[in-house]
């Protein structure tokens, strides 16, 4: 009994201190993960390859050049419709703000990517799934015009669940706002680069996000305006394997190219140099 007492894990006396959490899960496979060397791996599993959610800030960090990001992104959400469903919208709108620290579901700014000048865009499926509301759609014509002013790439990275229900109406127009301001840079001859992740879903897809010069998919995204269930339950008839998911649409053709999140912005590079009038063509680049 001694010896088992002495083995016996005793609680620690005072003020119990926050021990920080070093390791997680592969939420695909289940392996035991070292957080920071899971973040140095961009949150892909070293195991299995699944691509974890990855924050809004992370994104930018990886795909724009070190020190050139200038967010833009600045307007804060409204509650025209007064909606209230198991509470008011406002108060919904102020959680999601106080845990992502951001006004809404996207992060945007200039920067350049490769040396390519660019304006970056990336949804944040942290606030409220990414949902496209006013706001977002909003900031996102405003992107593109400020690309088209100042001769700049276009490069949005998507991550939605679709139109913000709380806006209703409000919200789906901003599908027509946003695809129809693209115009702006066709005329100008210069290039949009979309970047779906997972998941992609609803009015986003349906609009802006299925627009792009290039479109580049991670793996194993899921892309579609409907969900699987519910387009199963619809047509009453069992789905192909891997329906919806990136790989699935570059075999029909939906997307130009399914890129490891390690590999991609090499890739967006190489693309944007070929495409950007305003930079010499290097060859092999």
């Amino acid at each position: 009994m001694a010896l088992e007492r002495f083995f016996r894990r005793r609680k620690p006396q005072g003020e119990s201190r926050d021990v920080p959490e070093l390791w997680t899960k592969c939420e695909a496979c289940g392996a035991q993960l070292y957080k920071k060397e899971f973040r140095e791996n961009l949150l892909v599993c070293p195991k299995c390859g699944h691509h974890h959610r990855m924050p809004a800030q992370e994104r930018v960090a990886m795909l724009a050049d070190a020190g050139t990001f200038q967010e833009t992104t600045r307007l804060s959400p409204l509650d025209p419709l007064g909606f209230v469903d198991t509470k008011p919208y406002r108060e919904r709108l102020r959680a999601y703000q106080e845990e992502t620290g951001r006004k809404d579901a996207i992060l945007g700014g200039t920067c350049t990517i490769g040396g390519v000048p660019a304006v970056l865009l990336v949804m944040d499926y942290a606030f409220a799934g990414g949902s496209m509301g006013s706001v977002v759609g909003e900031e996102i014509a405003r992107g593109v015009e400020r690309a088209a002013e100042e001769g700049r790439a276009l490069v949005i990275v998507a991550a939605s669940g679709g139109a913000r229900m709380q806006e209703a109406a409000l919200s789906l127009m901003q599908m027509a706002k946003t695809v129809m301001s693209l115009d702006l840079l066709a005329a100008k001859r210069l290039p949009y680069v979309s970047v779906l992740t997972d998941p992609t879903t609803g009015g986003v897809t349906a609009s802006f996000a299925a627009l792009a010069d290039v479109i580049f998919a991670e793996p194993g995204a899921l892309i579609g305006f409907a969900g699987p269930r519910v387009i199963k339950q619809t047509i009453r008839q069992e789905l192909p394997e891997g329906f919806q998911r990136a790989e699935f649409l570059l075999k029909h053709g939906m997307v130009d190219r399914v890129t490891d999140r390690r590999r991609l912005k090499a890739e967006l590079v190489q693309v944007l140099r070929h495409l950007h009038p305003g930079v010499p063509y290097a060859p092999g680049v």
